[in-house]
C-alpha cells in the first residue's frame, strides 16, 4: 500500500521549491538526496528547482529553526537566497516561529531573515568571502580572483569569484546575459578552476544602482532567480568601482534589493524579496 507526506511547494521570483517537514522523513526513513531527484522532476515528480527539509531532525542547533536544502540533481548547497526566503515566510506563517526576525541554522552559518511589514523579506545573508581558497578555487598565486582572465571554449571571460556561502563565479559583460549563461555557464561551472563546481552569473550593468543577471546554478541548470547569486553580482560590481552600495537586481523571475555597505554594519550583505506558496498537497511514497 502506498503511503504519502504533506509538502508546500513555494518560489522566490520562479525559483521554485517543495517544503516538507523533517519528521516526516524520520517517521517514512526517506533519504533527502533521493526523495530531492524523485520529486524535484518535472516530469515524474512535482517539479521543483530544489527541495528544503524543514527543521532535520539531526541539527540540534542553538537557533530559532533549522533547515537543509538539496539541489534537483540530489547534491546538497550551502546555501540559496530564494529558498531562505520561502523558508522564513514558510516558518513565519505556519507559526513554528512567532516573531519577524529570527534566526536560521544552515550550512553557511547562522542566517537571520525578518518579515517587513510589505511582506517582503530582507535576510542578513552574513559577510562576502574573497580569498581564494575560501571560495573556493584552485587559484593558488591569488589572494583573490577580481577581474582574472579565463578562457571558455575559446572565448575570453574576466571572471570574479565570491563566496556567499556558496561559490560564484560573476562575469560582467555588454553581450547576452541569457545566451551566454546558456552557451557558456555548463563549462564554466565544472571548470578546473572551481574544485567544488561554481555558480555562474552572467552580468549586464544598467545603471549605478540597477543591473540585469542571467543564471546558470550549480547543480540545477539555468534558473529564474538565483538570491545568493544576486548578492554575489552585486558585491562583485561595488568592488569593480560599478554601482553604488544599494543596487536593485533584475533577474528573469523579478528583482531583489541588495545592500553592501563596503566595510561598514558588519561588512554584511542584505537581500530583500518576495517568496510565495504555490500549493500544498500530498506526494504519494512509491516503492
Amino acid at each position: 500500500m502506498n503511503t504519502s507526506i504533506k509538502f508546500s511547494k513555494m518560489h522566490g521570483l520562479g525559483n521554485d521549491f517543495i517544503l516538507i517537514d523533517g519528521d516526516e522523513f524520520q517517521k517514512h526513513n526517506l533519504k533527502y538526496e533521493e526523495l530531492a531527484k524523485k520529486i524535484c522532476d518535472r516530469n515524474f515528480g512535482i517539479g521543483a528547482d530544489g527541495l528544503i527539509i524543514v527543521n532535520p531532525v539531526e541539527i540540534k542547533a542553538d537557533t530559532d529553526t533549522s533547515w537543509r536544502i538539496f539541489n534537483s540533481d540530489g547534491s546538497e548547497p550551502q546555501m540559496c537566497g530564494n529558498g531562505i526566503r520561502c523558508f522564513a515566510k514558510y516558518v513565519y506563517e505556519k507559526g513554528i516561529v512567532n516573531k519577524k526576525k529570527f534566526t536560521i541554522s544552515t550550512l553557511a552559518g547562522i542566517i537571520t531573515p525578518e518579515i517587513l511589514d510589505n511582506g517582503e523579506i530582507r535576510v542578513d545573508m552574513g559577510s562576502p568571502i574573497f580569498e581564494a581558497s575560501k571560495v573556493p578555487t584552485s587559484i593558488k598565486e591569488l589572494d583573490c580572483v577580481i577581474d582574472y582572465p579565463v578562457e571558455v571554449k575559446g572565448k575570453e571571460f574576466n571572471i570574479n569569484a565570491v563566496s556567499m556561502g556558496n561559490p560564484h563565479c560573476i562575469i560582467f559583460t555588454e553581450e547576452d546575459t541569457a545566451k551566454f549563461a546558456k552557451e557558456y555557464g555548463p563549462e564554466i561551472e565544472i571548470h578546473e578552476l572551481f574544485p567544488e563546481k561554481t555558480n555562474v552569473e552572467f552580468v549586464k550593468i544598467l545603471s549605478r544602482d540597477n543591473i540585469k543577471i542571467d543564471v546558470w546554478e550549480r547543480g540545477c541548470g539555468i534558473t529564474l532567480a538565483c538570491g545568493t547569486g544576486a548578492c554575489a553580482s552585486v558585491v562583485a560590481a561595488i568592488v569593480n568601482n560599478l554601482v553604488d552600495n544599494t543596487v536593485v537586481a533584475n533577474l528573469p523571475g523579478g528583482s531583489l534589493k541588495i545592500e553592501w555597505n563596503q566595510g561598514k554594519e558588519g561588512n554584511r550583505v542584505f537581500m530583500s524579496g518576495k517568496s510565495e506558496f504555490v500549493f500544498h498537497g500530498e506526494y504519494l511514497l512509491t516503492n
